[in-house]
This record gives C-alpha cells, sequence and structure tokens, in this order.
C-alpha cells in the first residue's frame, strides 16, 4: 500500500478522485435502470447500476487511473499488478493512457479472454502459478526488486478505494433516495469506497455487502477485529474470489457498512440467467451476486428502493456456458433419462416418440449396455432433453413410467 492508513478515507478525497476521473474516454458515468422484473420477484423499487458497462467492462479503471495518474505526475513510469482480469484490465488501459508501461501478473488459469484483454489494453501479460496468491507474491516480488516500479493492489490502497468511491457519487446522484445499495465484496476495496461516499451524502442509506460462500472472509474478520485469509477459495464469481480483505478494507467496512450476506454459486447462478432473461443483460458471477443478495432468503427489501451494483461484465464464455447448464437443469429445463429397457427393436422409436408427443427436444440419446445391473438383453436408454419446466419434466417423465418403463432423472440426484 503507498499511503497510511492511520487516516481513514474521506469523502474529500474521493471527490478529488472525482474530478481526476473527467475523461469519458477512461472511465465513462454508467447508467441506471429500472427493473420492473427483479421488483415484482422482491416487492421492491429496483435500480440496476450498470457498472459493467464501463469500458473495461468492470469499476477497476476508477482506482487505478486515480492512483496511476497521480503517481505518473510524481515521475513512475512503470506498474506491476496482480489480478485474475478486473483489476489487470483497470490497471492496463489507466497505465497506457497515462503515458506509463505495465506488467500485469495473471494465475496460468485466468481466462484467456481475460488475458487476450488485458494485452489489448497495453499490459504486458506474465502468467505465474495456479491462484491469485501466487500472481500476488511474485507481482509483489517484482515491484520490490526494481525501485522505479510501483505496485498495484487491488483494494489495499487509499487513491484505489477513493477512485471506487466515486461510484457511490454516481449511485447518489442518479437515485438519492436510496433505502438500500448492495454491493459485491471480493477485498472489500469497492464497498469501502462506495460506503464512504454514501455514508458522506445519505448517512440513511442502508449499505450492504455480498460475498460468496466459496470465498466470505468478512464476518469472520469483524469478528476478531484482524483480517483473515482464505487458503483457497471455491466460487464461480472470480471477481470476489480474493480470499482475503486487508486493514484498510476491514476498517472502512467496520466503520460504513451496515450489513454482510452470503450467497451461494447456484443462487448466484440463478441471477445471471434471470439478469440475461429479465434485464437482458450478461454479467459476471461478481456482479450478479448483488442481485442474488435481493433476491435470496437473507436479504429484506420488500418496499425500499433497492439498488444493486453490477460491478463487471467480464463473463467468460466457458463459465457462462456451466452457469446455464447448471441453472437449466435445476428449473428441469434440461433433463437427462436413464430409461431402463428390454434390448430389443423399435424401444428408441417408442420412447423418443413419447417424449415427441409432449413437444420437448431430444438433444442426444445413447445405448448404455456395460452396466453392472443389467441382466442380459437388457440396456439403458440414456436421453438429454430440453423442456420448458418442471411441470412439462414431470409429464414427460410420467408418460414414459406409464409405458411400463422405470426413468430415473440422472441430472437431479
Amino acid at each position: 500500500m503507498s499511503k497510511s492508513r492511520e487516516i481513514p478515507i474521506t469523502y474529500e478525497e474521493i471527490e478529488r478522485a472525482n474530478e481526476r476521473l473527467d475523461d469519458e474516454l477512461v472511465v465513462k458515468r454508467t447508467p441506471i435502470e429500472r427493473s420492473t422484473s427483479l421488483g415484482e420477484f422482491v416487492s421492491a423499487d429496483v435500480y440496476l447500476k450498470m457498472e459493467h458497462l464501463q469500458w473495461t467492462g468492470s469499476f477497476k479503471t476508477r482506482g487505478a487511473y486515480n492512483k496511476i495518474s497521480q503517481d505518473v505526475e510524481a515521475g513512475i513510469d512503470e506498474f506491476v499488478a496482480a489480478s485474475a482480469g478486473n483489476h489487470a484490465q483497470g490497471v492496463a488501459l489507466a497505465a497506457t493512457k497515462c503515458g506509463a508501461d505495465s506488467v500485469i501478473v495473471m494465475p496460468k488459469t485466468a481466462p484467456q479472454a481475460k488475458v487476450d484483454a488485458t494485452r489489448g489494453y497495453g499490459a504486458t501479460v506474465e502468467l505465474v502459478g495456479q491462484d491469485f496468491q501466487d500472481a500476488m507474491e511474485y507481482a509483489q516480488d517484482k515491484a520490490a526488486q526494481q525501485d522505479d516500479m510501483e505496485f498495484v493492489h487491488a483494494y489495499d490502497d487509499r487513491d484505489i478505494v477513493a477512485g471506487q468511491g466515486t461510484l457511490g457519487v454516481e449511485m447518489y446522484e442518479d437515485c438519492s433516495n436510496l433505502d438500500t445499495v448492495v454491493v459485491p465484496i471480493g477485498g472489500g476495496g469497492l464497498i469501502s469506497g462506495i460506503s464512504t461516499a454514501l455514508k458522506e451524502l445519505s448517512p440513511d442509506t442502508r449499505v450492504v455487502g455480498v460475498q460468496a460462500v466459496g470465498a466470505e472472509t468478512v464476518h469472520e474478520s469483524l469478528d476478531k477485529g484482524v483480517p483473515m485469509t482464505l487458503s483457497e477459495v471455491d466460487t464461480i464469481a472470480d471477481g470476489i474470489a480474493t480470499g482475503g480483505i486487508s486493514e484498510l478494507t476491514l476498517d472502512l467496512i467496520k466503520e460504513h457498512v451496515d450489513e454482510v450476506v452470503t450467497v451461494t454459486d447456484s443462487e448466484i447462478s440463478r441471477a445471471i440467467l434471470l439478469l440475461l432473461e429479465r434485464a437482458k443483460q450478461v454479467v459476471e458471477g461478481a456482479a450478479a451476486a448483488s442481485v442474488a443478495a435481493i433476491l435470496s432468503d437473507s436479504l429484506d427489501v420488500e418496499g425500499e428502493t433497492v439498488m444493486p451494483l453490477l460491478s463487471g461484465g467480464n463473463l467468460d464464455m466457458t463459465m457462462l456456458q456451466t452457469v446455464l447448464i447448471h441453472a437449466l437443469t435445476e428449473r428441469e429445463q434440461l433433463l437427462q433419462l436413464r430409461v431402463r429397457i428390454n434390448d430389443t427393436d423399435g424401444k428408441m422409436s417408442e420412447i423418443s416418440g413419447t417424449i415427441a408427443e409432449h413437444g420437448a427436444n431430444i438433444r442426444t440419446v445413447r445405448h448404455d449396455r456395460s452396466v453392472e445391473d443389467l441382466t442380459i438383453g437388457e440396456a439403458y436408454l440414456m436421453f438429454e432433453v430440453e423442456t420448458s419446466g418442471a411441470e412439462h419434466a414431470r409429464s414427460i417423465v410420467e408418460s414414459i413410467e406409464a409405458d411400463g418403463y422405470a426413468v430415473e432423472e440422472m441430472n437431479r440426484q
């Protein structure tokens, strides 16, 4: 961290950051959009803050540019950062716009799309280690070995936090009657900045943070009074999978954040799909976590004006496929049926006809004869079927059973 934490981040620092972010080609003012569909689900007035439409696809450029622009003025012209994706792109764009060089250290597991995008913003990318912690250690060592290179931390830096706080100013200016804002938490820099701004501008607005269950650190950190770090994280929301917060962000969360809730990966998956269907927005897991929170039983927003922050839209297409399959399976819109048959002519045609009579689409079908519990002359037919939902799926299964076949739903066990 480049500056002292002895004095808490002030609203004045956020105001100065806002003045620096006056170039629409670096950071643009992202819109808000009312979602009547989500509002009906939670009985609230829901406004989505569309930060995923930022140039780099996330909020990270705000903090990065606020820090790097000042450091370049002070004579620094080379920067290094560790990131799994969004911070990488923010630092790369900010450094390039300021005429500086940047080296981004990313885990070898980082999505190729994010690696390519980071290089596209002008950075040199080095792939090191298997996770964020490995990349972080390497990047910090690299900066320590070079006197003329500055390390840009993703959240443990006053200037980074102040830059992210400009989002809080926008959220208030665009909807000053906010009852609740919901912000995803990874390392805590985003919610620290936003909560500092909002508590100055609208003290009665409730600020709620949300973490993924597999990367949760805030509750334990608050209980013990020191930042706690996970040795491993397990969540589809890679943007908030830092596995820890800092003393700086812990202090600010303690001071300004009213509540922190957690959501599961299944809840995040459902929120991604719901945003696709109802809001026509493609967001990554970290962004969807804020919507997952208001849909969950952990957070009551009934009757309120609430703003979930869609913090990023850099969703890897492989992850999107995984999320969609999971969500469609949960809704029973994608079935894997195992039907036990006597392995004689016409059985596949007969069962396929029953499925077709229900207007369902068979994606794949195959025989499986090499299963121990089958007797001689038996086989399993394995169907992957698209349905319109749970009721449709149930009617298909019941019809096949009525024809005398034993049916198992293999992806719902």
